[in-house]
């Protein structure tokens, strides 16, 4: 299979290329920086420098669109709220484009999005049917959606991938939360009750890989394991792993003079469940919170 995909230096995307490739995928990676690209992959893909020569993706068979700019990584400026949606919406409507002018049109898209769909949801149970509500994450990713599915056609299926946090060995939003651990001051954050959605690495590759291989699968996924936790839970069970003390709650109105509008990101949350993807057959190999906090730390 011949894919192409965007976001392939990232946390996901450089791990799921190594995947494809034992699976013998032939792999084209679109990158800013390809010199960077190439030091990281060798000459095991395809590097692309960019979208804007391709007329078509008739001799791809499948996309994978993981691009996009950190969302935690600074303060939601005005200017910045904007790189964090262009950086997402331009790609996925071009290869959107490309996707509906070709002949033989890759037979599926997968593409990103986020939990933060549905905005900060308090203790509701979500799944793919709710709808969201109106805050900034809510319009990111809503929009986001609606440009994949512009690809959607009877010849390509939409697949996406409304992804938690994700848990990792290196990098990603843990080695941030790990920090203050270390210095022993780790803890909850703000009231501590706010529901955290979260994936370990393992099963969020085996679920893309999953909606890659699966031809009746399309529409919205929940990317995180079937047992959701609090952040109390979730600081609780990482001092643990980490043999650290989780006993220095961080007050809410130190995080939003810290972070600005951007805290909703930490003090909100969602309960979600994975409704459509355990409906689908797909088994989960990290269920519960500690033992996957202790696989990564």
């Amino acid at each position: 299979m011949h894919i192409l995909l965007t976001g392939g230096t990232g946390l996901i995307g450089s791990q799921l290329i190594s995947r494809l490739l034992q699976r013998g995928d032939q792999i084209s990676v679109v990158t800013r920086d390809v010199a960077a690209a190439r030091s990281k992959f060798g000459d095991r893909v395809n590097l692309w420098s960019g979208l804007d020569q391709q007329r078509d993706l008739n001799d791809i068979d499948a996309v994978i669109n993981l691009a996009g700019e950190p969302i935690a990584d600074k303060r939601w400026t005005e200017k910045q709220k904007n790189l964090l949606c262009e950086s997402r919406w331009q790609i996925t409507e071009r290869l959107a484009s490309l996707i509906n002018a070709s002949a033989t049109p890759p037979s599926v898209l997968i593409s990103g999005s986020a939990t933060g769909f549905y905005g900060d949801a308090g203790d509701v149970i979500l799944t793919e049917d709710d709808p969201g509500h109106e805050e900034f994450t809510h319009k990111l990713c809503a929009h986001w959606e609606k440009l994949a599915l512009a690809a959607e056609s009877e010849q390509t299926r939409v697949c996406l991938l409304r992804t938690g946090v994700v848990l990792t060995k290196e990098g990603g939003a843990l080695s941030k939360m790990k920090l203050p651990f270390k210095m022993g001051i780790g803890g909850p954050i703000g009231s501590g009750k706010q529901y955290m959605p979260w994936i370990h690495l393992e099963d969020m590759l085996n679920a893309i890989l999953w909606l890659l291989d699966n031809p009746g699968l399309q529409g919205p996924f929940n990317m995180v394991a079937p047992y959701a936790v609090r952040n109390e839970q979730f600081a609780a069970m990482l001092g643990q792993a980490m043999h650290r003390p989780a006993f220095m709650r961080t007050p809410a109105a130190a995080i939003k003079v810290m972070m600005g509008e951007s805290a909703v990101l930490v003090l909100g949350g969602q309960h979600v469940l994975p409704k459509r993807l355990e409906e689908s057959g797909f088994t989960f190999r990290w269920y519960q919170l500690d033992e996957a906090l202790r696989d990564v730390v």
